[in-house]
């Protein structure tokens, strides 16, 4: 585990779920949480929320879609410090399931500006401030279904949604996150998946009406262990709760 007393995070769509659950969980660690929300009135409902647990938390406005919103969430981080320890791109959209016959290039590009550019654009953005940690680390929220090993298989429910948008842009952001951590060593750069895959579970959010079978404090088990990872942790790898998943 990190020197937890003066760790920094930026968590984008931090404002409920996932997100928010990982912040909470960090900022028990003590932790300084920079909670990313699109929607400012939600952010700062769920940073006082955070705030009234005891965590240290900055609210920063940040739709991940903008370049002038993270130029601007970039402003606002180094008010506060020189540098950023962990970022975590959580921030997703799930499209509207729309078939692949259907599916229009409008709809694929409106997913991809969130799960696949709005990460790229933050982490470009915020690369300087990692670069200044000692020991960076980024975590990259994905999917199961962005696995070609669960898609293609007949036993997981993945391989009967047929979808164009969710599952390709999940798939791209794993190879985005591995040609990273290739050519940014000194930072670690790592996926995670709330789920189980073995056991063909994933997590409660509403993105999936809350369908899942697991908790969403389970789900961020993976996201957390990622971001607490040592000096001497992987860099470029895919893991769900249970451990490494097959790309």
């Amino acid at each position: 585990m990190t020197n937890t007393q003066q760790t920094s995070v930026l968590i984008t769509g931090g404002n409920k779920g996932l997100g928010l659950e990982a912040g909470r969980r960090l900022g028990e660690l003590g932790w300084t949480i920079f909670l990313g929300s699109r929607d400012e009135g939600r952010g700062r409902e769920a940073a006082d929320k955070l705030a009234a647990g005891g965590a240290r938390v900055v609210m920063v406005p940040l739709d991940v879609t903008s370049d002038e919103s993270v130029a601007a969430a970039v402003r606002l981080v180094r008010e506060h410090t020189d540098r950023l320890d962990v970022l975590i791109n959580n921030a997703g959209a799930p499209g509207r399931g729309i078939a692949p016959a259907q599916a229009t290039v409008e709809e694929i590009h409106g997913v991809y500006d969130t799960n696949v550019y709005g990460p790229i654009r933050v982490t470009h953005a915020f690369l300087p401030l990692l670069e200044a940690a000692d020991h960076p680390r980024v975590v990259m929220v994905s999917s199961a279904v962005g696995a070609f090993s669960v898609v293609t298989d007949p036993e997981q429910t993945a391989s009967k949604l047929h979808e164009l948008a969710y599952s390709s842009s999940k798939t791209a952001l794993n190879m985005i996150t591995v040609r990273y951590a290739q050519a940014l060593p000194h930072i670690k750069f790592n996926i995670a998946t709330p789920g189980e895959v073995a056991n063909r579970k994933f997590a409660a959010t509403d993105m999936n009406n809350h369908t899942g079978q697991l908790t969403v404090t389970e789900g961020t088990d993976s996201i957390v262990r990622l971001a607490t990872l040592g000096p001497d942790g992987p860099s470029g790898i895919f893991v769900d709760r249970l451990g490494p998943v097959a790309w």
